[in-house]
């Protein structure tokens, strides 16, 4: 049987703790407390200090997150997220985060998009962030012909088409729909500042943004026009990763993208 992983110093003792459904890298429990208070403890999803930082910047510009409450080692303590969904209310809070803007593309320092390295050198062009920090990385993951598919579009194809007038904005990095909680809160990002098409590409990728998600954010801030067009480009970084992390399976969809560019 797992055993709940130890809390930090300070906390009361665990009455009870059982896990949680969640991601494919990290342990989740729900653990109640002995003063009665329900929190979530989080462990094996790499450096704990790194999502709190993500967090924390998220919740900055307006976004509900849950509260950091502890760290310990690989152990993340957190806030216990219950509420009603409110997906109108959860577009409006990610273009709020979009909002949030830089002088360049990246983030301070290099962090995590799963289990993975995050590379964040910071850059002045977006096509040239994308290319040679998102896409370039994981083109040894990719079978011969796809690699030499995406190599092509890299330096032909995709610097014009992901060439818009596009500001660096807060992004949360990872954002699909295992990492919003009941319609209601974000948690689990890999924040860094990017094209803001990137959190709508990636949520779209696997399933399709709720409705009342995309009205709320059009309504604080509709996307450039030609945004369709870059969807499929700005969806490889992710299914790079899912090639990185679970292999063959993602290669036709990889294809896919490739193919809606005409690469």
């Amino acid at each position: 049987m797992r055993k709940p992983p130890d809390l930090p110093p300070g906390f009361p003792a665990v009455r009870s703790a059982r896990p949680m459904g969640g991601g494919d890298v990290a342990e989740v429990w729900d653990v109640e407390l002995a003063d009665g208070r329900r929190v979530v403890a989080k462990t094996g999803g790499g450096d704990p200090e790194l999502e709190a930082e993500g967090l924390a910047a998220l919740a900055e510009a307006g976004a509900p997150t849950p509260a950091v409450l502890g760290l310990n080692g690989q152990v993340l303590v957190m806030t216990y997220v219950t509420g009603a969904a409110d997906w109108d209310r959860l577009g409006r809070a990610l273009a709020r985060v979009h909002r949030r803007t830089s002088a360049r593309f990246g983030w301070h320092r290099d962090n995590l998009i799963g289990p993975l390295a995050q590379d964040n050198t910071p850059t002045s062009h977006w096509p040239t962030f994308f290319i040679d920090h998102r896409l370039a990385p994981w083109l040894p993951s990719l079978p011969a012909t796809l690699r030499s598919r995406l190599t092509r579009a890299m330096s032909s194809l995709l610097p014009d088409l992901l060439d818009h007038d596009v500001s660096p904005s807060l992004v949360h990095g990872d954002l699909w729909g295992g990492n919003i909680v009941g319609g209601c809160c974000f948690i689990d990002p890999a924040v860094h500042f990017a094209d803001r098409e990137l959190d709508l590409a990636m949520l779209d990728l696997f399933g399709s943004i709720p409705a009342p998600m995309q009205a709320g954010y059009d309504d604080i801030w509709p996307l450039d026009r030609g945004w369709e067009q870059r969807r499929p480009a700005l969806q490889l970084y992710h299914l790079l990763i899912h090639v990185a992390l679970f292999g063959s399976a993602y290669h036709s969809a990889v294809a896919a993208r490739l193919d809606a560019i005409g690469a």
